[in-house]
């Protein structure tokens, strides 16, 4: 029985962690919401094409591995040089947030340090995944069949 017990609370703990992969009309619907569909000069689209890009829609994507040491995280790789802080890594703190917050399912704080990046003069160039897959391209197939 106690065995049973200790399974069941684990398994909640885990269930709470997982990551949700947003489906592409979902997030794009989302976004839309939050005011990003010409933000700054970007498509709904490019927002699209890069969360996609940068962590598949994936809302706990974590990338540990930057050649200067940095780290991104979340649906749309948010580094921790510069945009977020966590204990890895000395940042700008240019969002003010922890990193951490970028791993949970609500990315409304997502959102609002991605709207703050394009606000630099690098802009979504800011996003290799961006320039890289959609910088020039044709996005529609982001928003297709989407009833936006």
């Amino acid at each position: 029985m106690r065995s049973i017990l200790v399974i069941s609370l684990l398994s909640c703990f885990f269930a709470a962690y997982e990551a949700k992969i947003f489906p592409r009309c979902e997030l794009a619907k989302k976004l839309k919401a939050q005011g990003l569909d010409g933000y700054q000069g970007y498509s709904l689209a490019n927002w699209v094409c890069l969360a996609d890009h940068e962590s598949s829609y994936n809302t706990k994507a974590f990338n540990g591995k930057n050649s200067d040491g940095s780290s991104d995280y979340g649906i749309f790789q948010l580094n921790n040089r510069w945009w977020c802080t966590d204990s890895k890594y000395p940042s700008a703190h240019g969002c003010n947030m922890a990193c951490s917050k970028f791993l949970d399912d609500n990315i409304d704080d997502d959102i609002a340090c991605a709207k703050r990046v394009v606000k630099d003069p690098n802009g979504i160039s800011a996003w290799v995944g961006w320039v890289k897959h959609c910088k020039g391209k044709d996005l529609s197939k982001y928003l297709a069949g989407c009833n936006l």
